[in-house]
């Protein structure tokens, strides 16, 4: 029996403070997750038809509580264990304490035993509630493969010892930055999708949001925290925009921005305006001011080139990346001039990670076809879309190749 929207969402944010409370009363990280599935399905069952229950977070704890001693008594050798541990296990809703550990939870899928793929797919599973079958979906990845992946990272959790408990400062630190660079990961992959017959995978990214807000209540003070809340809503604020009823990709240039949605676009604008004046400026907030330039123009000629550019400037020294410097070059094209930017992407070219991205390619093609190089500009968007793997990408880029070729034939 499948839940209506309500339920589901109601689930999904119980979630990670029910696997948060069973983790720390019992460690075992791989049995409590298990159980904790075991209890949203119990609850999707039995609440659309009796009844929410009063307390639905104790509920789901003391449900997953026996899952976890059940599974655990089933181990004889294990036996006298497992009798303390079940003597801990609240017998009724009422005996589950009122404590939020979701935020230790987040911190732990982030632990950096984990690779960059397990951690995304770790926290989507643990924090964000989604099934495997809904990761692997949203991924392009057999659910078969996606389990394994989720099951080799709760096997290296367990195997590394952890402590379920807050990072000390130093390490918070540095961990909060893996944090929040899964969720922007995450929300990447929503807003353009790497692989596949659509550009978007709406879900993927309204899930980073919603992450990435819970995150922010509980860190409230943090301003690339709240930054890259500021980034997320900025940006998919465009995505009405972003494709034609087909699903045909629309660029930034040829959008109807009278179509983005502009209470995204004010909620972000005045997170970022609140943010930047305090303390250290951070990346996410660099790019979050970016995207709040680009949504304050009422056209792409009414766009402030300069300023963009000067933010741009100040990211490639804050958080240098090859991507950036791309995105960079079309700043640069359109202060100084497409000859400019191409500078740019030719010394990018030197970057083996780029030389052949199709990301490049079809940024080269553009700059070389605002040059009025249209020979070099086909060639470079056919190149491009040899290598998307996108496929509403790399019809888009084909088109522009046929649509220059047949210009030059005329």
């Amino acid at each position: 029996m499948s839940t209506a929207p309500a339920f589901d969402a109601l689930l999904r944010g119980l979630a990670p403070h029910v696997l948060g409370a069973l983790v720390r009363r019992y460690g075992h990280f791989d049995s409590c997750e298990d159980a904790v599935q075991e209890a949203m399905l119990a609850a999707a069952v039995q609440w659309p038809d009796q009844g929410v229950p009063q307390n639905p977070r104790g509920w789901l704890v003391t449900v997953a509580s026996r899952r976890v001693t059940d599974q655990l008594r089933s181990d004889h050798a294990r036996r006298r264990r497992e009798d303390t541990t079940a003597a801990f296990a609240p017998r009724d809703e009422s005996e589950v304490p009122d404590r939020d550990d979701t935020l230790a939870l987040l911190f732990l899928c982030c632990h950096p035993a984990l690779s960059p793929a397990s951690q995304l797919a770790l926290t989507l599973r643990a924090v964000g509630g989604l099934t495997t079958a809904q990761i692997a979906s949203a991924f392009l990845v057999p659910e078969a493969t996606m389990a394994q992946r989720i099951s080799r990272a709760k096997q290296a959790i367990s195997g590394s010892g952890f402590d379920f408990s807050l990072p000390s400062a130093a390490e918070r630190t540095e961990r909060l930055h893996t944090v929040l660079h899964v969720l922007y990961l995450i929300f990447n992959e929503g807003y353009t999708a790497s692989g596949g017959d659509t550009l978007t995978v709406p879900a993927l990214s309204q899930e980073a949001i919603r992450l990435t807000r819970w995150l922010r209540r509980l860190l409230p003070d943090d301003g690339e925290v709240a930054a890259l809340l500021a980034l997320m809503l900025l940006t998919d604020a465009r995505r009405p925009a972003r494709t034609r009823p087909d699903g045909a990709l629309v660029p930034l240039a040829e959008q109807d921005r009278r179509r983005w949605d502009q209470e995204m676009i004010a909620e972000g604008t005045a997170l970022i305006s609140a943010t930047l004046p305090r303390g250290e400026v951070g990346p996410y907030q660099l790019q979050a001011a970016i995207a709040a330039v680009h949504d304050e123009a009422k056209t792409m000629a009414d766009t402030d080139w300069p300023q963009i550019l000067g933010l741009y400037d100040l990211l490639e020294i804050v958080a240098p990346n090859p991507f950036t410097s791309l995105n960079r070059a079309v700043a640069v094209a359109m202060v100084r001039g497409p000859r400019a930017g191409l500078e740019i992407i030719a010394e990018l070219e030197a970057d083996k990670r780029m030389a052949r991205h199709h990301r490049l390619l079809a940024t080269r093609a553009h700059l070389h076809e605002l040059a009025g190089d249209a020979a070099a500009a086909a060639a470079g968007y056919l190149a491009a879309a040899r290598r998307a793997t996108s496929l509403p990408e790399r019809r888009y880029l084909a088109l522009q190749a046929a649509r220059l070729a047949s210009v030059r034939s005329t």
